[in-house]
């Protein structure tokens, strides 16, 4: 399989090698071996269970000899962490890199490994990372302020909404149509009997925390209530799950990094009254939602009930995870601004580390009209300078700056 380049390998060109260890963290097949073992000496597997009693009968044979060492799936081992956090206060000359797809559960670990190993989180691939849009539009040049670029793409609706089903996995994205439907099927069987379980969570009714997850799916983009979802999964059940139960579902999903939702915006350079402190929900790929929704391209673009309605969400899951991944390159949060009585919405807010805001609306839309940008507008005009852009990101095939100086930007072009 050849390997595509990630956003992420940009951070790993600077931390590693060095004197701390990089964990990179993310949910399964979203491509974190290949990214760390291009970059070392030794792997080690630690998801195989005859390397799991070698590496506890004898450590360090594993931990020395070699510059670069990867240890992948750690938390099938947790005491590795420890060993190699002690490495690096010894100030070993062997450089590490450890890979995860679930936390250890509580009380594995001694110490969290701060200011020892710098935690990375991969996610599955942009539409960049996918090399298949042209980008042309950095963050760092949204950062910068002020860029007009005369750029166009090819990229239409149809294209959209085949790469929101065809999944930013990449060992997915590479099988054919129905095989990679079949493997999606298997990642969701996977969640619910396997990685739930490992995690700790007894799970009593296999087929409600299914019917959760799609209703999860189908709230994705929104901020509906954890109740909301809930009541959508169990519509004429009677004996519904205790919330305990629910937000142990919960909990346990968002430790494999299935569940990746949007945090809310709190601004402390500049605070603004009346937020809303709930999460936008998201799951880690939008490929995954689709599945669980039965939705396909066809589907997506059919014009029936609901189906515009769900492309459009399903639109700001895909821009969502591309502008998360261009946040890597310049060390910003991604976050997103409700008011409580949501008069005031922004889609996504990326913070930089001084303070610094680009502001996105995501409209499934060929361009935009005042009302659509209004909130970016209020935005700029209650941050001032903080605010050095403000994006609306379409489906359309030309960028161009509006009047009133709002960034109307293809999301193909983001990158």
């Amino acid at each position: 399989m050849t390997y595509l380049p990630r956003a992420l390998d940009a951070v790993l060109d600077e931390f590693f090698p060095g004197p701390f260890a990089v964990a990179i963290d993310g949910a399964r097949a979203v491509g974190k071996t290949a990214t760390a073992a291009r970059r070392v000496e030794r792997v080690v597997h630690l998801d195989d269970p005859a390397v799991v009693a070698a590496v506890a009968a004898g450590p360090e044979v594993f931990l020395d000899g070699a510059s670069t060492v990867l240890f992948d799936e750690w938390q099938e081992l947790p005491e590795v962490w420890d060993r190699v956090r002690r490495r690096v206060d010894a100030h070993s000359t062997t450089s590490y890199l450890l890979t995860g797809s679930a936390a250890p559960k509580p009380g594995a670990t001694t110490h969290s490994g701060a200011g020892r190993i710098v935690r990375l989180l991969l996610r599955p691939m942009s539409l960049r990372e996918r090399q298949v849009t042209p980008g042309g539009v950095s963050m760092a040049e949204l950062f910068a302020g002020g860029t007009t670029p005369s750029v166009r793409t090819a990229f239409d609706l149809a294209a959209y909404a085949r790469e929101i089903c065809a999944s930013g996995l990449p060992g997915v994205r590479q099988a054919s149509e129905r095989l990679r439907a079949q493997l999606l099927d298997s990642y969701v069987v996977g969640i619910l009997d396997r990685d739930i379980v490992l995690s700790g969570v007894h799970v009593r009714r296999p087929g409600t925390l299914r019917a959760w997850l799609a209703a999860y799916a189908a709230a994705s983009s929104t901020t509906a209530s954890y109740s909301a979802i809930l009541d959508a999964a169990t519509v004429g059940e009677r004996d519904k799950p205790a919330r305990d139960t629910t937000t142990a579902y919960r909990d346990a999903l968002a430790k494999i990094w299935v569940l990746d939702p949007v945090p809310p915006w709190l601004p402390i350079l500049t605070p603004l009254p009346r937020l809303k402190v709930g999460v936008k929900h998201q799951l880690m790929d939008p490929a995954l939602a689709a599945r669980l929704l039965g939705a396909t391209p066809e589907t997506l673009l059919s014009g029936a009930p609901g189906a515009s309605e769900l492309l459009g969400q399903l639109f700001e899951s895909l821009a969502t995870l591309c502008v998360r991944a261009e946040a890597l390159a310049v060390d910003a949060a991604v976050s997103h601004l409700r008011t409580r009585n949501g008069d005031r919405e922004v889609d996504l807010i990326v913070e930089n580390s001084q303070g610094q805001v680009v502001a996105f609306e995501v409209k499934l839309a060929q361009a935009v009209n005042d009302g659509d940008v209004s909130h970016l507008h209020w935005l700029k005009k209650r941050l001032g300078d903080r605010v050095r852009d403000i994006v609306a990101l379409t489906t359309g095939a030309h960028s161009y700056r509006t009047p009133g100086g709002v960034l109307v930007l293809p999301l193909a072009l983001l990158g």
